[in-house]
């Protein structure tokens, strides 16, 4: 359990910060709102914000379990939102983190679970901006939701990266087994990303057009700006998806172009292996009479024969390059 921040804030001004017990007095002053920022908390700690707060038990009871969809619910006079952050973690791997927000017009809780996130530039960038703070929790939502969104942008680089590099791969004739594995799981990171980034336009749209009570008019723009950038997000994923499914099917049609080449050169093999294999099963049938076996010249004869056919041969196939 961690209370990572407890800030209150009034007219955009930060106020000295405050204890749990006081939260009640502080939400009820003018022109005041507060900012709780928790790190996986347990249930007890829940229970005593779910009192402050008066927050709906159906949203702690998905804050305790975590590992929801990305959504937006109303419970009454505070909004309960759902979102994912992403980051690069090494060897070029997604790590997300599941934040809980519960919004209402003097408050803000967000409740962060798996690896957190730093919302120290998040608060300075608010706090340096007190005309815009003056507008409430529904700025710090903004600019939470903002900080998220603005994180998709280097993890999709990153994955454009990864993408170019099998292409380059994959087009150096150089495909393996490894090469499909890094393709499925690049997709399946893709999904993965899809799925955190595409609720969140609806999420969007939903707090431009309704909750007036809680989303100051104002920040309704700086909300629109974010699906904007959501838009986008979203058009660059579908894209390197489709570029993926095409590497893909290149790849099957490079692995298919080399078998085949592997089955002509063997048949190639084959065809040269089969002269000598003609001319000696023939001359070692068990019949008595062969003039030729008594000529002193047959033996070289055959030898340059054989030499001369599969040469001949070799050459041929050299020649239509399936050798």
């Amino acid at each position: 359990m961690m209370i990572a921040n407890f800030i209150p804030y009034r007219k955009g001004i930060r106020l000295n910060d405050i204890s749990l017990d006081d939260i009640s007095d502080v939400i009820g002053q003018e022109d005041t709102f507060v900012w709780l920022d928790l790190h996986n908390p347990d249930k007890e700690l829940l229970e005593k914000i779910q009192e402050e707060f008066d927050l709906h038990e159906l949203a702690i009871e998905d804050t305790l379990s975590a590992h929801q969809r990305p959504k937006l619910e109303v419970y009454g006079d505070s909004l309960f939102v759902v979102l994912y952050s992403v980051s690069l973690i090494r060897e070029n791997k997604l790590d997300f983190c599941e934040s809980h927000l519960f919004i209402g017009s003097n408050f803000i809780v967000s409740v962060q679970h798996g690896v957190p996130i730093d919302y120290q530039k998040v608060r300075e960038r608010c706090e340096a901006m007190p005309e815009k703070l003056k507008k409430g929790s529904s700025f710090v939502l903004y600019g939470i939701m903002d900080y998220i969104v603005d994180n998709y942008i280097p993890v999709i680089d990153g994955l454009q990266a990864r993408f170019e590099h099998i292409e380059t791969t994959i087009f150096q004739y150089r495909p393996s087994h490894h090469t499909m594995e890094d393709l499925y799981a690049l997709k399946r990171e893709l999904i993965l990303l899809q799925n955190a980034a595409l609720p969140l336009i609806d999420i969007c749209n939903e707090l431009v057009h309704f909750h007036d009570e809680i989303i100051h008019k104002e920040v309704n723009v700086y909300i629109r700006d974010i699906s904007d950038h959501l838009k986008r997000v979203t058009q660059q994923i579908d894209s390197i998806r489709e570029m993926l499914i095409s590497a893909m099917q290149v790849h099957l049609t490079f692995e298919t172009v080399r078998q085949n080449e592997v089955v002509k050169r063997l048949s190639g093999w084959g065809a040269i292996l089969a002269i000598p294999t003609l001319l000696c099963s023939w001359y070692g049938m068990n019949f008595k009479y062969m003039p030729e076996l008594e000529w002193e010249y047959s033996y070289p004869l055959l030898i340059g024969l054989i030499f001369l056919n599969c040469g001949l041969l070799y050459w041929k196939l050299k020649r239509s390059r399936w050798l």
